[in-house]
């Protein structure tokens, strides 16, 4: 079983996400933040096997968000979600060692298969 803290700030997508990964994958969700700080303190207080994160989100973005997590849980695993990610956002999230990158627009299932394979390694 791979457990899963999402974060982003659309709701819709948050939780349909919340819904249907279970239903692609042994994947179990513990919880849902809608901002970047709220993915910080879930994070920490679940200590999830990978953390799924919007890149933009309102307050503290998702770039912001990690690199508190980097601190403070230098081992976590990361799965950004974007639309459209410009180059040097894209370079920032590497030197973090962001392991995975997913359009918001992919499929339910691509997603569980890319979250599995990151708690693979």
């Amino acid at each position: 079983m791979t457990t899963v803290v999402l974060a982003d700030d659309e709701a819709l997508l948050r939780t349909a996400l919340a819904a249907l990964l279970p239903l692609e994958g042994d994947i179990t969700v513990l919880a849902q933040a809608q901002e970047g700080e709220e993915a910080l303190h879930a994070t920490l207080h679940h200590e999830p096997d990978v953390l799924v994160i919007d890149l933009e989100m309102p307050g503290t973005d998702g770039l912001t968000a990690v690199t508190a997590i980097r601190r403070a849980r230098p081992d976590q695993v990361i799965l950004m979600l974007t639309r459209h990610a410009r180059p040097g956002v894209l370079r920032k999230a590497l030197k973090l060692r962001i392991q995975g990158f997913v359009s918001k627009s992919a499929e339910p299932a691509h997603i569980a298969a890319v979250i599995t394979a990151l708690h693979q390694g």
